[in-house]
């Protein structure tokens, strides 16, 4: 159990919810963001002095059911709900994050040859790609591993991030929380703490305790050859694992599908500097 992370959630889940949005009057001397420690014990049927406990961290491990209702009255997404069950030691345990890419993950990449593809593990290491992939955005096998990393890129100085990098940013933070791994998987805490001492903006987006597995965004960028362009990022699950596969789309008609069309006949030519991101070296991942 996670006691300091599960207080600390908790506090800023409670400190987002409005007394109205649970029914309760506002009231004028009102000092603290969103509800009280006691209001919040009250309507999940708990004792004050249980919850300050486990805000401070130094309670005793819940139940899956004072979970529940402390999920109900903080009005937590499904998202959310399922990283506080994580934290309370009431989810199984997941595996620690892995830098090999399961075969059958590999295999659906090599049927996905239409359109840009890669695998991600839960650092959002880039671990295999296809070669629409590298007439989007360059050559991955170029740069060290370590570098194939989209946080380390985001959150680095690259001049040539996508126009909406921040948003994609702070997506990316919330789908790592979402994990439930920090700090107990090394990998992960690892790249947090680096990116903690290197970031302002990562230590203000990891702060603010943001949980959202991410499924789906959109990328906007200019590309050498084909110019302007507009990507639908599906991210979709590796079954028997935490592998993910992101696939660039485009909806049918529009000048964008028609981008991807033409970089199909452009696979196998060296992209000399980035097409979603950065020029030789890095890249929009």
């Amino acid at each position: 159990m996670n006691r300091e992370e599960l207080g600390g959630f908790l506090r800023s889940r409670r400190e987002r919810v409005r007394p109205g949005e649970v029914g309760l009057a506002p009231g004028s001397r009102r000092q603290t963001p969103g509800l009280r420690r006691e209001e919040v014990a009250l309507l999940a049927g708990i004792s004050v002095d249980y919850y300050i406990r486990l805000e401070q961290g130094r309670g005793p491990q819940p139940s899956a059911q004072v979970l529940a209702a402390l999920s109900r009255t903080l009005r937590l997404t499904d998202d959310e709900h399922d990283y506080l069950l994580r934290m309370g030691d009431q989810a199984p345990a997941r595996a620690g994050s892995s830098s090999e890419v399961p075969a059958n993950a590999l295999r659906l990449l090599d049927r996905l040859d239409e359109y840009p593809a890669m695998i991600v593990n839960v650092c959002w290491d880039v671990l295999a790609w296809n070669e629409m992939v590298v007439a989007l955005i360059g050559d991955l096998g170029a740069n060290p591993p370590r570098e194939r990393n989209t946080l380390r890129w985001l959150f680095g100085d690259s001049p040539s991030r996508p126009h909406n990098w921040i948003e994609h940013a702070r997506q990316a933070v919330a789908d790592l929380r979402a994990s439930g791994r920090y700090p107990d998987d090394p990998d992960v805490r690892q790249i947090v703490d680096e990116l903690t001492s290197t970031s302002r903006l990562f230590r203000e987006l990891w702060a603010e305790r943001e949980v959202e597995v991410q499924r789906t965004m959109t990328k906007r960028t200019v590309h050498p050859w084909v110019g302007e362009i507009e990507l639908d990022c599906e991210i979709l699950s590796v079954p028997g694992g935490d592998h993910r596969i992101i696939l660039y789309t485009a909806a049918p008609g529009t000048p964008s599908h028609d981008a991807l069309k033409r970089l199909r006949s452009w696979r196998g030519r060296p992209l000399r500097h980035g097409g979603c991101g950065i020029p030789s070296g890095n890249t929009d991942i």
